[in-house]
């Protein structure tokens, strides 16, 4: 379970970026976090991913208080949690199969596993074909399957999913949710972030909104209302 309690930040310019933002998130939902921009989105992703620390309240997941990791315990946590980010991330010098098994090699695997688990979620993201590709040889919904399986490969218990569809066209855009959603039926938690009214609407999942700082919103089955 992952737990905000009524977090507020408060950037050193002033900035207001969350106020006494409270939710609770269950393991293995599927929940979209939408808002405009400046809503809030990509601070609270942070908090959880221990990159800033709040003005004030508290983020637990499970029974750790995240605020309150101490350095060399902040890299462990974060083993936890699978990111995908919106411009892919993936190193040009490397190909599809190198991009995946970096991130298990980062994480001290052992090359049995690797050569174990890269085809597998290689499979799962339906890129066997491109194994040996570069990242210039991608499409961009084909960069962004890589990421995805990058993320996933260490078997996180949440996808932090940050806008992961807003470089691409709409038959690429339903492809990456299709994926998304196949991760969650498999147990695992997504968090998505999101401006495409499209996705939210159609994947009629809970749906939290964010208006400046604040949860003004939070649907069970929601829809995109701004």
């Amino acid at each position: 379970m992952i737990v905000f309690d009524k977090v507020t930040k408060i950037y050193p310019d002033g900035t207001k970026a969350l106020e006494q933002a409270s939710i609770i998130i269950e393991p293995k939902e599927f929940v979209s976090i939408v808002g405009h921009s400046g809503a809030g989105k990509t601070t609270l992703v942070k908090m959880l991913l221990a990159e800033e620390i709040p003005t004030s309240g508290k983020i637990f997941y499970e029974s750790v208080d995240v605020n309150k990791l101490k350095k060399h315990e902040i890299h462990h946590y974060r083993r936890k949690i699978g990111t995908v980010f919106q411009d892919f991330r993936l190193l040009p010098n490397k190909t599809v199969y190198e991009n995946i098994s970096f991130a298990m090699e980062m994480s001290g695997r052992e090359e049995e596993e690797i050569s174990a688990d890269v085809p597998h979620v290689l499979e799962l993201v339906d890129l066997t074909n491109k194994a040996y590709n570069f990242p210039h040889e991608l499409s961009g919904g084909e960069k962004q399957r890589v990421a995805i399986a990058r993320a996933i490969v260490n078997q996180p218990d949440i996808i932090i999913a940050d806008e992961p569809t807003g470089n691409l066209d709409p038959v690429n855009t339903n492809d990456i949710i299709q994926i998304l959603k196949k991760i969650n039926d498999l147990g695992t938690t997504i968090i998505l972030t999101t401006h495409n009214k499209g996705v939210i609407d159609s994947l009629g999942r809970r749906v939290i909104t964010m208006e400046k700082g604040k949860v003004i919103r939070d649907d069970k089955t929601g829809r995109y209302v701004l």
